[in-house]
């Protein structure tokens, strides 16, 4: 279903604050943020010899005036961003100890999302991943196409296993203009392969955000009794009396979740923890006003 994947709360909030890009991007039509091709708009950027045709307007007559030189100044053009939108659908994510499961809290985030950049006039493509690119939408800056974003992320089901560092190699075949790429996953994963998958967006100029989608049972190891835990994407089993191993269990989980930050600081990535048991509302609108304080820092 597809009627609660946009969660009014989180939607108005995201309207308020905004999704600005940080880096220059390339976009394909005159937005709002920082292109790197040089036309007449806002900020600027250089200058240039004047050439036959040029606008006259534009003409640097200060420079004119102390070198007897015709110079055109250049400017920073503004420009709309392509969001890829990566969600993991591998069977970890099926897990939620509550309302929700990650992978339905990342459908919700992802949609709401979407529907954000789209209202902005930017542009959405959604990957939906496992091992591979299990399904991929192209970008689309009409915001009519919500509809089928959510359409496909309400269809999408998590199994397998998890290989996001191969998934991202896809990914940035894809994106082929700089732009934002926002990774919603849980992580449980090869941490060399997501460092390579990272490595390769950022150096093709994208800018990326991970939310990491964990349930509070995850993050507190609240069990008692005698338990038997199963690995979702494997046959493994686990019985063990969780007070036996809870000191152990949270130094090793947040050792993986501080590897995963470690990861994301390397390479320039905000890294979001999204508890499912905190409103998708609070984990968005948070993060944004966070980065309205780091917007073209």
């Amino acid at each position: 279903m597809t009627a609660d994947l946009l969660d009014p709360d989180a939607v108005s909030r995201g309207e308020a604050l905004g999704l600005m890009a940080r880096k220059i991007v390339e976009g394909y039509r005159v937005g709002e943020h920082r292109s790197p091709f040089q036309g007449f708009a806002i900020e600027f950027a250089q200058h240039r010899e004047y050439a036959p045709g040029d606008d006259m307007r534009h003409l640097d007559w200060k420079v004119l005036g102390r070198s007897d030189r015709y110079y055109i100044k250049q400017y920073e053009q503004d420009t709309n961003f392509v969001a890829h939108l990566v969600v993991d659908g591998s069977a970890s994510m099926n897990y939620g100890s509550g309302k929700l499961t990650k992978l339905h809290y990342a459908k919700i985030l992802a949609s709401c999302l979407a529907h954000l950049v789209l209202l902005q006039r930017d542009a959405v493509a959604l990957a939906l991943v496992d091992t591979a690119v299990r399904e991929y939408l192209p970008r689309t800056d009409n915001l009519q196409r919500i509809n089928h974003i959510m359409d496909r992320l309400a269809a999408f089901q998590a199994t397998g296993e998890t290989r996001l560092g191969a998934a991202l190699e896809q990914v940035a075949r894809e994106a082929r203009r700089r732009g934002i790429t926002v990774l919603i996953s849980d992580f449980f994963d090869d941490e060399e392969g997501l460092a390579k998958g990272l490595e390769r967006l950022t150096y093709a100029g994208n800018e990326v955000i991970v939310f990491q989608i964990l349930d509070p049972y995850e993050l507190t190891f609240p069990f008692q009794g005698t338990w038997r835990f199963k690995d979702l994407e494997s046959t493994a089993d686990l019985k063990t009396v969780p007070d036996d191993i809870r000191k152990n269990y949270l130094k090793n989980f947040e050792e993986f979740r501080t590897r995963i930050r470690r990861i994301c600081e390397k390479y320039q990535a905000h890294y979001v923890l999204a508890d499912t048991s905190r409103s998708i509302a609070e984990t968005l609108s948070a993060y944004l006003a966070f980065r309205q304080g780091t917007y073209r820092k």
